[in-house]
């Protein structure tokens, strides 16, 4: 089993020009349209009421933030660092035209040139699970991410489900993780998979 033991904030950055400086590959984006449940999974997967702030104002963050995690494998108590990073929430109508342009070309420079990201885990909320935002999202990660980046499909708040609508879902995204956050579903599995593509690189050097 896997758990995350310690967690916190590092800095936030506008860009991909004032990121932190590492050389590591062990970041760990977190991208969804708004309200879609990003904030609460974040602490629902760091066990940490408060590590990232749940705004009343879906699209009010335009910064990348930064947390640095530490798992450890119970297995063996062998412990390793990584980064999750929270991206702003996409596709927000509220939000002005000429800041939208510059938040979005922001983010798009960010998710093709950081090298160090290691896996990006595209959240959707399973009751809305056909939206164009999302497909054009999941198409742009398809088209930009390099053959040593990974893509994750999570759907959040599949308490909102019934058995029946969670079972189709389930077989039109196969390879999906299922999670909510409040019901704590689906997070140990989420928790593994994610420290498992982190451990690739370090275990074939």
């Amino acid at each position: 089993m896997v758990e995350i033991v310690d967690a916190k904030f590092v800095t936030s950055a506008p860009n991909v020009y004032k990121a932190p400086d590492s050389s590591l590959q062990n970041e760990v984006v977190f991208m969804a349209r708004s309200n879609v449940g990003k904030s609460s999974l974040l602490n629902a997967l760091t066990n940490h009421k408060n590590l990232a702030k749940v705004s009343s104002t879906p699209g009010k963050t335009r910064l990348i933030n930064y947390f640095d995690v530490t798992f450890i494998d119970r297995e063996n108590e062998k412990k390793s660092m990584a980064k999750f990073v929270d991206l702003p929430g996409f596709g927000y109508a509220k939000v002005a035209k000429s800041m939208k342009y510059e938040w979005e070309n922001n983010l798009t420079g960010y998710i093709q040139q950081r090298e160090q990201i290691k896996i990006f885990i595209h959240l959707i909320d399973s009751r809305h699970p056909d939206l164009e935002i999302d497909a054009s999202v999941n198409d742009f990660l398809l088209e930009n991410v390099r053959e040593n980046q990974y893509i994750i499909q999570m759907f959040t708040k599949i308490d909102k489900l019934n058995q029946k609508e969670q079972n189709a879902l389930k077989r039109e995204f196969p390879h999906a993780i299922m999670v909510s956050s409040s019901k704590k579903k689906g997070l140990n599995k989420a928790l593994q998979i994610i420290y498992d593509i982190l451990q690739e690189d370090s275990n074939e050097d």
